[in-house]
């Protein structure tokens, strides 16, 4: 008996652990990524037909909203961060180099670095200065950190293997504080993108003074219209900051179709 394919069998199971783990973080990753994709796609449509105030325009942004603050913000945010640092410390023990052999070097940067750029557009582009529905999001946060949790500490315990090898050089004590730690960091990722936002795009009560002493708030600040041609230059100013990015730049646009220049 032809035994000489035993001495591949480590690096079998190795890939095989790969793989396995690699499905999961796409289910993870891209399964709530796609559907906040589609829900911001969608509600653009409408947004740009004119229909975005109405029933069903209301309830896609409240969902694109708490999905991606709940979720895609704080996990992708987290699995960045965590894989790049661990990745700078030791590459073992989340990526080891037997991986190059069927995997190509810039898959990485496809996962692990390409996410946080979307991610950077999507918080500069669309302001989200105040959870949407706190408990909601709360709710899908605890959610997919527990399931996700349920399922590699599955794999382990059927397998025998864990899914992250970080985990395999560690005590079961010392696991259980790193997993204290994951759900703690990426909690505090949910909390941070708000006070964040505002430094972005401003305070939604924000003053802003006028001439004659008086101040007007966010809401009250004139139309463009009522501006007397005055085109505004500044994507900042009320009301473009209390605005999604493409009703900013179609409102940009006809102050200028408008214009006497």
């Amino acid at each position: 008996m032809d035994e000489s394919w035993l001495q591949y069998e480590p690096d079998t199971k190795k890939h095989s652990t790969f793989y396995a783990g690699q499905i999961t973080k796409l289910w993870r990753k891209y399964s709530f990524q796609t559907i906040f994709l589609g829900l911001s796609l969608l509600y653009d449509f409408l947004e740009w037909a004119g229909k975005d105030n109405g029933n069903l325009g209301t309830k896609i942004r409240y969902w694109r909203d708490v999905l991606f603050c709940g979720c895609v913000l704080p996990f992708t945010l987290f699995v960045s961060s965590m894989f790049w640092t661990v990745y700078a410390i030791d590459r073992e023990l989340v990526f080891p180099k037997i991986y190059d052999d069927v995997i190509p070097w810039w898959f990485n940067h496809c996962v692990h670095t390409n996410i946080l750029v979307v991610l950077a557009l999507e918080t500069l582009l669309q302001p989200r200065r105040q959870p949407t529905d706190e408990k909601v999001e709360v709710t899908i946060y605890w959610s997919v950190a527990l399931m996700y949790a349920v399922v590699y500490y599955t794999i382990y315990f059927a397998t025998h293997r864990w899914l992250y090898q970080v985990f395999g050089v560690m005590t079961w004590w010392q696991v259980c504080l790193y997993q204290l730690w994951i759900w703690g960091s990426s909690f505090v990722f949910y909390k941070l993108q708000f006070p964040i936002n505002r430094l972005i795009h401003g305070d939604e009560s924000q003053e802003i003074p006028e001439a004659n002493g008086e101040t007007k708030t966010g809401e009250q600040v004139m139309s463009p219209k009522e501006q007397s041609g005055k085109v505004i230059m500044d994507l900042k100013t009320p009301p473009f900051s209390t605005r999604s990015w493409s009703v900013k730049f179609r409102s940009l646009r006809s102050q200028f179709e408008s214009s006497r220049l």
